[in-house]
């Protein structure tokens, strides 16, 4: 998305378009170190472009600076085609798995992370900054416990006027996910569950006494619904960023572990639309538009 040869601001701003037409106020999106170190001018020019997309349409960023998921060794250029049936075949961590604890990258990567914050540190389409997607996944473990701390560290040396944020991705029980905790203005978290373990969830994190935000959730084959939990959200006044919104090189209307080669699935797993903007399921965005309406409240 980021590297100036594959932008493409039309369909960004066609989607943002669609997003707003369906009612939704919150993009999430991920940066990523490598695209930013080949050319720091360039890149926060297109972050630019894209916040002045969001903006035209209503839309507030959350920005997503490390992740800890997927491919392990992200490089430069031209990116891999989609491996045809398989769920984030092309997904890539930021830092890459050798560029992320030792002591000789940390300087690196404090200058993308102060630079990006201070550049958009008062930018009030910007939503708020998820520092670190899942930190410990793909086994980690406690091996990004340093590199949460240390980004948390940077952006307060930064102090932006946004909140900022880590997700806790194991219903807050690892080292990990409590130091999340700890460190969050807004508490967000991830729940690709039932509607029981959706409630409980939004129980725990309310008893920390911060904000709110679900910012992973929808998978319909793991019964985590639009239909059953959207007026959830709604009800209990959380506000929340499903995963997946037009059908895409993610390939993530396929199941985790899909295997190569799998046919498009009957039920999908993420995603809402088609690439031509017709909706998966009808019903599903029948219920953004009246449950969430164009807001003007953020």
């Amino acid at each position: 998305m980021w590297q100036a040869e594959s932008f493409d601001k039309s369909t960004i701003d066609r989607e943002f378009a669609l997003m707003q037409k369906t009612g939704m106020s919150i993009a999430r999106i991920y940066l990523h170190d490598l695209a930013y170190e080949t050319d720091p001018a360039g890149f926060k020019q297109r972050m630019k472009t894209v916040i002045d997309l969001a903006k035209s349409h209503q839309i507030k960023i959350l920005f997503t600076i490390f992740d800890d998921c997927w491919n392990p060794h992200p490089k430069l250029g031209k990116q891999p085609d989609p491996v045809p049936g398989v769920h984030n075949s092309g997904w890539v961590r930021s830092p890459s798995d050798d560029q992320r604890n030792w002591p000789q990258d940390l300087p690196r990567l404090k200058t993308y992370v102060q630079d990006v914050l201070k550049t958009f540190k008062n930018e009030k389409t910007v939503y708020m900054w998820d520092l670190y997607n899942e930190p410990g996944n793909s086994g980690y473990d406690g091996k990004s416990l340093n590199l949460l701390n240390q980004v948390f560290d940077w952006a307060r040396e930064i102090r932006p006027s946004q909140p900022l944020t880590s997700a806790p991705w194991q219903a807050g029980e690892s080292e990990l996910d409590k130091a999340a905790i700890k460190l969050s203005d807004v508490i967000t978290f991830h729940c690709y569950a039932g509607v029981d373990e959706l409630k409980k969830q939004i129980t725990y994190y309310k008893s920390f006494g911060r904000p709110v935000i679900c910012s992973e959730w929808m998978a319909r084959t793991n019964d985590s619904l639009i239909l059953t939990h959207l007026p959830v959200f709604k009800a209990e006044i959380v506000s929340c960023v499903q995963w997946g919104f037009v059908s895409g090189k993610s390939n993530t209307i396929f199941p985790w572990g899909s295997k190569k080669g799998s046919t498009e699935p009957k039920v999908w797993f993420h995603d809402l639309y088609r690439q031509d903007g017709t909706p998966f399921d009808a019903k599903e965005v029948e219920l953004y538009k009246r449950l969430c309406g164009k807001t003007d409240h953020l």
